[in-house]
C-alpha cells in the first residue's frame, strides 16, 4: 500500500477498503480523444499516469474504464487520493486532466460467454455487467463511434515472486493471459473502431530477453510473448486497419504496481549506477515516449521495441562490479 495514498486517505479508510479486496489487483483504463476521434488506455502503473497527462498536453478528452473491483474503491475514495492525483494529473495552463467517462473492464474475458458462472456469481463483480473487452468494445464505440489511441498497460502475474522452476502451469497461464494475450484481444475488438493513421502502445520490460532474477511467475515469458506479438500486430493491424503498433520498454520505476515484485528499489538503484545516463527514470519520460508515438510525428514508427531506460539496454556489464575497480570509468558528478 503506497504511504502517500495511506496518507491520503487514512488509515480507518484503507483498512475497511483493503477488506473489501479493493488492493489485491487493479486494472485502470483510461480513454483519450484527439478533435478526430477517441483512445483507450489501460494502466496499472505510474507511467500510465504520466502517458494519460502528456497525450492530454495535444488538446484530448480522458474517459476512464476500470477492474471493477478498483472501479468501487475509485467511487468510493476519489475525494480523498484527489490530492495525489491532482499532482499527478496537472497540465500546463494549471487545470487538471478530466475524466469523462468510467467503465467496468475485465480484459482476462473476451466475451459474455468467457465469463465462469462463480465469476458472474462473484458478490464483488455485483452491481456491474458488460464488463468483457468485447463489449467494453461496443459502449466505447456507442459513445465516441471511432478512437485514435490505444494503450495496454496491463500486467498481472499471481505468481510473480516464485522462481520459473517452482510456477505452476496455471500461474504461468494466467501470466499470459492477463499480461500479453489481453493486448491481443484488445486490438482484435478495437482495431475496427479506431482510425486509420492510429497508435496501439503497450508496455514491457528487459526481462523479455535479459535475465532478471526476481521477476518471475512466468512475467519475463509473458512480456516476451507481448514483445513477440508486437511485431505479428504490427503487420496485421497495419496491413487490415493502417494502425500502427509499438511497444515501450521502460526501465525501473517505483510505481504501486512494480513494488509488487518485492525489489524494485535494488532496481532502481542499479540503473542509476549502470546506465549511461546515470539518473532516476521519471514517468513523465515514459509518458513523452507514448505521446510521440502516439503523434503524427512517428507516423512512420511501428512494430519497435522502444526503450525507455537511461541506456540501460545498452550495457552488457554492471560496471559498478569490483571487477572493474582498477577502471577509470566515468561517472556524472552534477
Amino acid at each position: 500500500m503506497d504511504k502517500k495514498l495511506r496518507d491520503a486517505c487514512g488509515d480507518e479508510n484503507v483498512k475497511k477498503l483493503a477488506k473489501q479486496g479493493h488492493f489485491r489487483q487493479g486494472v485502470r483504463n483510461s480513454k483519450k480523444r484527439y478533435p478526430s476521434g477517441a483512445g483507450i488506455q489501460k494502466s496499472t502503473s505510474v507511467p500510465t499516469e504520466s502517458i494519460c497527462v502528456n497525450l492530454v498536453r495535444t488538446s484530448s478528452y480522458v474517459a476512464d474504464a476500470d477492474w471493477k473491483l478498483l472501479l468501487s474503491f475509485k467511487k468510493k475514495s476519489n475525494d480523498l487520493v484527489s490530492p495525489i492525483l491532482a499532482q499527478k494529473w496537472k497540465l500546463p495552463d494549471g487545470s487538471l486532466m478530466e475524466i469523462t467517462k468510467v467503465y467496468p473492464l475485465d480484459a482476462v474475458y473476451d466475451c459474455p460467454e468467457d465469463v465462469p458462472e462463480d465469476v458472474k456469481a462473484n458478490k464483488r463483480y455485483a452491481g456491474s455487467t458488460k464488463w468483457t473487452v468485447q463489449e467494453v468494445a461496443e459502449f466505447v464505440k456507442q459513445d465516441f463511434g471511432s478512437i485514435d489511441i490505444l494503450v495496454h498497460s496491463l500486467a498481472n502475474g499471481p505468481e510473480v515472486t516464485k522462481p520459473l522452476l517452482e510456477t505452476s502451469r496455471k500461474g504461468y497461464l494466467a501470466a499470459i493471459s492477463a499480461s500479453s494475450y489481453s493486448y491481443v484481444s484488445l486490438l482484435k475488438h478495437f482495431a475496427p473502431i479506431m482510425n486509420p493513421g492510429g497508435s496501439s502502445i503497450s508496455l514491457t520490460y528487459i526481462a523479455s530477453e535479459r535475465i532478471i532474477p526476481g521477476y518471475g511467475g512466468g512475467m519475463s515469458s509473458a512480456k516476451a510473448a507481448l514483445e513477440s506479438d508486437t511485431l505479428v500486430l504490427a503487420f496485421e493491424a497495419g496491413r487490415k486497419h493502417r494502425i500502427r503498433v509499438n511497444t515501450i520498454s521502460a526501465g525501473p520505476l517505483g510505481s504501486r504496481a512494480a513494488k509488487a515484485i518485492g525489489f524494485i528499489d535494488m532496481m532502481i538503484d542499479y540503473s542509476s549506477a549502470n546506465a549511461p545516463l546515470q539518473k532516476e527514470l521519471s514517468a513523465d519520460e515514459v509518458g513523452n515516449a507514448a505521446a510521440f508515438l502516439a503523434s503524427p510525428l512517428a507516423s512512420a514508427i511501428t512494430g519497435g521495441v522502444i526503450y525507455v531506460d537511461n541506456g540501460l539496454n545498452a550495457m552488457g556489464v554492471g560496471v559498478d562490479s569490483p571487477i572493474f575497480k582498477d577502471l577509470d570509468i566515468p561517472t556524472d558528478k552534477h
